[in-house]
């Protein structure tokens, strides 16, 4: 460990405030563990969605009790996140209309249609971000993307020819619309294949991103043995049993050296992934995207079907059959190897801990028990998955 003087790499005037604390002896400084600012900020940007997603729920008609069943809220909990919604509703479309006019253009409609997201007239899309470096990293793969053909939203540029718009520290991007609109029937075998042919579509294209930007290198693995572990042994295991967790951590951990890694978008559904007459249209929302195994997206994908809010629910067979399209789709375009279609039953309920630990951490216990009754399907069908693809 290298000693420095405080003298010669701290400025005088954070020196002196030190110094009413500690003075006289060595000091450590730890490093900063950005591994846990990142969790803590994808933390941050789902729980941001969730009370997005309700809002917009709220608009199309759903009633506080319907939304306190879905989301296993109570009803105070969800009129609270209504009116902080519509405050911060009123206060960033007053912005966008302030600065429509840098992109030259005069709103007749604004409508918040995704979370952080708005329509103008539309024909546009505005997406608000307030973290500058991820906005320029997005810019750059959708640029990327559209060099390989992939059907991304396109920038358009301001009247002065700069890609986003800076107002009072938060972020604004503007690009055109998208043809198409998310699937609403799940259970559509033919649409399963093109979602596993989108999702290896998309593959292929971050291979190129990859060469030209830099991306956080997460480890599944490595979260399922950290803070994943760490909620779960706080909670004292009240919601999963130990060894269930150290059963599923001691098959991923057998072979996630034999797994290929690459750039995901690891936040695949069908809410981002739009399709018109049939066909995949476009692909938005990359915020997440990382370096991981590259099958996460297939089994986050397959594990998000159980999930849905539907009163429709699958049966066993309906979702081993929508599994097998979604592999065969994206077996169409990239072979997966025998050891990845082995480990789909163990990264998917891996995945669903992973659901258990955060949910836990956010002290949401209805989410978290619903997570677990994931893990416990799939659990149980572990050699029909396996069989099936």
């Amino acid at each position: 460990m290298k000693y420095a003087n405080a003298n010669d790499v701290l400025p005088e005037e954070l020196l002196s405030v030190i110094q009413k604390y500690y003075q006289g002896g060595y000091l450590y400084i730890p490093k900063e563990n950005q591994y846990e600012v990142t969790q803590q900020t994808d933390y941050k940007i789902e729980l941001e969605k969730r009370n997005q997603y309700i809002y917009l729920k709220h608009l199309e008609g759903r009633t506080n009790g319907q939304l306190g069943n879905i989301y296993h809220l109570s009803e105070s909990s969800i009129r609270r996140i209504i009116l902080n919604e519509k405050v911060r509703y009123q206060k960033m479309k007053e912005i966008i209309e302030q600065i429509l006019s840098l992109w030259g253009i005069e709103s007749r409609q604004l409508l918040q249609i995704y979370p952080s997201a708005w329509e103008i007239n539309h024909d546009y899309v505005i997406k608000v971000y307030d973290n500058k470096k991820q906005l320029e990293r997005n810019i750059k793969i959708s640029e990327i993307l559209l060099d390989c053909n992939i059907p991304v939203a396109k920038t358009i540029l301001t009247r002065t020819g700069e890609k986003y718009v800076e107002h009072k520290n938060i972020y604004f991007l503007m690009s055109k619309k998208l043809q198409g609109s998310n699937i609403s029937d799940i259970k559509n075998k033919t649409m399963a294949w093109e979602m596993g042919c989108a999702i290896a579509q998309l593959h292929m294209a971050f291979v190129q991103c990859e060469r030209e930007v830099e991306f956080w290198d997460n480890s599944l693995l490595e979260e399922m043995k950290g803070w994943v572990r760490e909620n779960l042994t706080n909670n004292e295991w009240s919601i999963l049993d130990e060894e269930e967790y150290s059963k599923a951590v001691k098959l991923l951990e057998d072979v996630y050296d034999y797994l290929p890694k690459q750039l995901i978008h690891r936040d695949v559904h069908f809410g981002n992934f739009l399709f018109f007459e049939g066909h995949l249209s476009g692909y938005i929302d990359f915020d997440l995207s990382q370096r991981n195994i590259r099958i996460f997206d297939v089994c986050y994908f397959l594990a998000g079907l159980l999930a849905e809010e539907t009163d429709d629910a699958f049966t066993r067979k309906e979702w081993l059959e929508n599994a097998k399209s979604v592999i065969g789709g994206y077996e169409s375009i990239i072979r997966l190897s025998e050891k990845e279609k082995k480990s789909i039953p163990c990264v998917m309920e891996c995945i669903e801990i992973l659901f258990v630990a955060y949910f836990i951490g956010m002290k949401d216990t209805k989410h978290a028990n619903d997570a677990y009754r994931v893990f416990r399907f799939i659990q149980n069908c572990e050699s029909d998955i396996k069989n099936t693809i």
